[in-house]
């Protein structure tokens, strides 16, 4: 959506999610003087070319972060200030890595005091080198990297220190690469966009949602049974994907074909050790899994989930614990040893889209599991729930 809202003319998005972060992704464009309307499951987006004027109203963005990130490099191009309201959680998610990035750049951003709501002031961005860190999230980094192209002059940026999701980098290259964005340099320290390149429209197929197909998957890997996910490639550069391999390591039955990936369940899952860095987001999938199977998981190089929707580690060790898992909480990760006697409970999800999906998978093996806030899917997959219900049907445990 960003890349089509800066080049100039009409792109089409095909296969788009219908999901809240979209949503306010869309709307935030408009405001900012980009049409973005929707057709059926096709965004169709008439850019300016990088000519966009701030609203009179705030732009709101929930707890949206990769929405608020996003938003905010663009907004240093829009004539005029802007504001965002974000919700409360999102005053406490990371952003000082990215502001201090911004204002490296020229931007004029500053926060209120008391209440979730940013400013920014656009047309003042003038620097070529900025210094950033991204360890505790990715998606500072890419927010740079979209922008550059409109800032008008080259930006070189220097990663400082270790990189979370790294995966979700070479992700946004691909989708600038697909919109014309050619030159882009990857040094040892950082990038490099050259100036002169610009957005071209283009119609793009959104691939299925790898975040989104480890759910169903993962539910093949906890009750023996076999799943069909289609529309994801082997070849993706989802880093999500590499979730496949792990259920292969844990004893599933793993088959891809041309419409998508196949996953069969053992007979039993054995435990495993991992890194997680570069799928950060499939660690509450994993914990659930990790329940299920035979000697202990240990998840690790995963801090920065601390800053997500919610601590997630810390609320996979609280509300797995009151499944009867025994969860030790370290300070990058998780060490999960499974229990035989694991029942049901009424498990918190603090407003927190990944660990409703994941928790209602445990409720396809251990009864009378209550999860709260069941819509908080919308803000990834508004579809969650009708999905689930097919393979609850469908699960021998049932």
């Amino acid at each position: 959506l960003v890349c089509a809202a800066l080049a100039k003319g009409e792109s089409i998005i095909q296969n788009a999610s219908e999901s809240d972060d979209t949503a306010l992704m869309a709307n935030g464009l408009n405001q900012l003087g980009v049409l973005a309307r929707k057709s059926g499951e096709t965004l169709i987006v008439h850019g300016t070319g990088g000519k966009l004027f701030a609203p009179k109203f705030p732009i709101p963005v929930g707890n949206a972060g990769t929405t608020f990130r996003f938003l905010l490099s663009v907004a240093t191009i829009a004539a005029g200030k802007t504001v965002f309201e974000g919700a409360e959680r999102m005053a406490d998610r990371p952003l000082h890595d990215l502001l201090s990035a911004l204002q490296q750049a020229g931007a004029k951003v500053q926060k209120h005091p008391a209440l979730p709501r940013w400013e920014v002031h656009g047309g003042t961005m003038s620097g070529e080198t900025v210094n950033i860190r991204s360890d505790k999230s990715s998606q500072f980094l890419s927010s740079l990297l979209l922008i550059a192209p409109a800032w008008g002059h080259p930006l070189s940026v220097r990663v400082e220190g270790s990189m979370s999701s790294s995966s979700y980098v070479s992700m946004t290259l691909d989708v600038m690469k697909q919109f014309g964005i050619r030159g882009v340099e990857i040094r040892p320290d950082g990038y490099f966009v050259p100036a002169g390149v610009r957005y071209s429209p283009a119609t793009f197929v959104v691939e299925a949602d790898a975040s989104s197909a480890s759910y169903p998957m993962a539910a093949a890997a906890i009750t023996g049974g076999r799943v069909m996910v289609e529309g994801v490639r082997q070849e993706s550069t989802q880093g999500d994907m590499q979730f496949v391999e792990i259920l292969k390591a844990m004893g599933c039955d793993v088959t891809w074909s041309e419409a998508g990936v196949t996953v069969q369940g053992a007979g039993a899952l054995k435990g495993i050790d991992v890194d997680m860095n570069r799928m950060p987001d499939l660690v509450p999938t994993l914990s659930v899994v990790a329940l299920f199977a035979e000697g202990s998981t240990c998840i690790r190089n995963v801090a920065h989930l601390r800053f997500k929707e919610s601590d997630r580690l810390q609320a996979l060790a609280t509300e797995l614990g009151k499944l009867g898992g025994s969860i030790h909480l370290r300070a990058d990760g998780l060490d999960i040893f499974p229990q035989k006697d694991l029942h049901g409970a009424q498990l918190r999800t603090y407003s927190d889209h990944r660990l409703v999906m994941s928790f209602a998978l445990a409720g396809l093996r251990i009864p009378g599991i209550t999860v709260e806030e069941p819509d908080s899917v919308r803000k990834s997959y508004p579809r969650f729930w009708e999905e689930f219900e097919r393979l609850y049907q469908s699960s021998p445990h049932r």
